[in-house]
């Protein structure tokens, strides 16, 4: 009677908000049918609006409505527009190679560039020595952009590397991901403010996508790079936390790759930070470029950035491009593996073309609903003939992905839905034999280092465990 009594006495209010959340998924459902790109992801959308406005406008408003449409005018601003003139005019691309994977390039919107020295970074320690090195050679300006920086010792010391550059005069522009980095108290970004560091969150400039709660965990900056007077660069997929150096009890060893590299491509990983601090700031990033461009090395390299800004899904056509063009082996390492159709038919159109497919997962889970939705695909992978090792020393974080002997990708894309629609990734993209010989020495490691699933894994595998690897399968959209 309570209920009934306060729902009379507020009529009105009640039914302005009935009507109103109508109005709501009104405009859910045409945005919806307006940017839609797979026609099975809007049906579910528009059925459940219909049938259930609410809360399916709120979930919608959280998931599926994009906030990144004037990502573009960034991508303006920073330079996007004259990357292929810029580097034409350099005189570091290589065409060549450019030619031969025309759909990365297109994806980049930059081309393969000459002239690299690049180097692989194995584990925390390894990657953490060589930025703190590269840290001290700065002169002009430091660009650091982390998906998770942390407050613990790595982090302290990251910071007080920062602060000595910045007091020598050093411009230092750091961001991050609101997401990851929530709990990274404000003591920590005002000591760096106080030294004269510009710090801020990706979503600083657009408070809605800022607001503490589930508005803001969807669309995230996954990249990982730091970039010393458009010189020399790093990329991959260590964030600043002291677990990625394998001291936490949890996890043990932390297992993940990054790569260094000097020369034109550490210019491209400049525009690409760019864009991104225009838009969290609206602020022109103001940075010089060398006038004749080092040329340390013989490597071609290709910086991808992708996102959710991006008009069609590129991260997911690059990575389906490369799949797709293997013929003797395909090893792709991810920590989740919770891929969308595409990249599953590419897969097994692979394995029948009788190409050697690994897939390297972790054993020990971080995210626990991701890793069970990761064993239902991966037992699936090994139903169609694909080899699925689980690494066992440690904790498995890495992203690569090896094609034959022609091409392997480094970076902090996850084979899963999220990197390949999502989140803002960035990839870098090798060529040259040396490098690739390094990279497969390093999986032919990891590989020793883990087991293989095989049928008779399946068969034993309790009916539970695969009842609950089924169902978290189901939420693969949005893990």
């Amino acid at each position: 009677m309570d209920l009934v009594r306060v729902i009379t006495d507020n009529f009105s209010f009640w039914a302005t908000l009935y009507i109103a959340n109508y109005v709501l998924a009104f405009v859910c459902a045409a945005r919806e049918i307006m940017n839609s790109r797979t026609s099975q992801g809007t049906i579910a959308w528009l059925l459940s609006l219909l049938i259930l406005p609410f809360p399916t406008t709120i979930i919608y408003l959280i998931f599926g409505w994009k906030f990144f449409d004037d990502y573009a005018e960034s991508q303006i601003h920073s330079g996007r527009s004259w990357r292929l003139a810029r580097s034409e005019d350099l005189r570091i691309v290589d065409r060549g190679t450019s030619d031969d994977w025309p759909v990365l390039r297109r994806v980049a919107e930059l081309p393969f560039l000459y002239g690299n020295a690049a180097n692989l970074l194995i584990d925390g320690e390894e990657t953490f020595a060589s930025i703190f090195d590269g840290i001290t050679r700065a002169k002009d300006y430091i660009l650091v952009q982390f998906y998770i920086i942390r407050d613990d010792d790595l982090g302290r010391r990251f910071a007080d590397a920062l602060i000595e550059r910045a007091k020598a005069g050093v411009r230092v522009y750091v961001l991050y991901d609101d997401a990851g980095t929530h709990a990274l108290p404000n003591s920590y970004k005002q000591r760096l403010r106080d030294s004269g560091i510009s710090i801020y969150g990706f979503n600083h400039r657009h408070p809605l996508l800022r607001f503490y709660g589930l508005t803001r965990i969807n669309y995230r900056n996954h990249r990982k790079n730091v970039v010393i007077d458009g010189l020399e660069a790093w990329v991959g997929g260590h964030n600043v936390g002291d677990e990625y150096l394998g001291k936490d009890p949890k996890f043990g060893r932390w297992r993940d790759t990054h790569v260094h590299v000097a020369g034109p491509a550490a210019l491209a990983c400049v525009l690409m930070f760019r864009e991104d601090w225009h838009w969290a700031t609206g602020e022109d990033l103001v940075v010089h470029y060398p006038t004749n461009v080092p040329t340390p090395g013989d490597q071609p390299i290709l910086v991808m950035p992708t996102g959710p800004a991006d008009k069609l899904e590129d991260c997911a056509i690059a990575f389906t491009e490369v799949i797709a063009r293997a013929r003797e082996r395909l090893w792709i390492v991810s920590p989740y593996f919770v891929p969308g159709i595409e990249i599953q038919t590419a897969l097994y159109a692979a394995s029948l073309r009788g190409v050697d497919v690994r897939i390297l997962l972790p054993r020990k889970p971080d995210h626990m609903i991701v890793w069970l939705a990761s064993y239902a695909h991966a037992d699936q992978m090994v139903e169609h003939g694909i080899k699925v090792h689980r690494y066992e020393q440690g904790f498995l974080h890495q992203k690569v992905i090896l094609c034959d002997d022609k091409i392997a990708g480094v970076g902090t894309v996850n084979f899963d839905y999220r990197s390949f629609n999502i989140n803002f990734e960035a990839t870098l993209w090798f060529t040259h034999p040396d490098m690739i010989a390094k990279i497969a020495e390093m999986l032919e490691t990891d590989f020793a280092a883990s087991y293989l699933t095989t049928e008779r894994n399946l068969q034993r595998r309790n009916f539970l465990f695969r009842l609950v690897c089924q169902g978290a399968r189901l939420f693969s959209p949005i893990l």
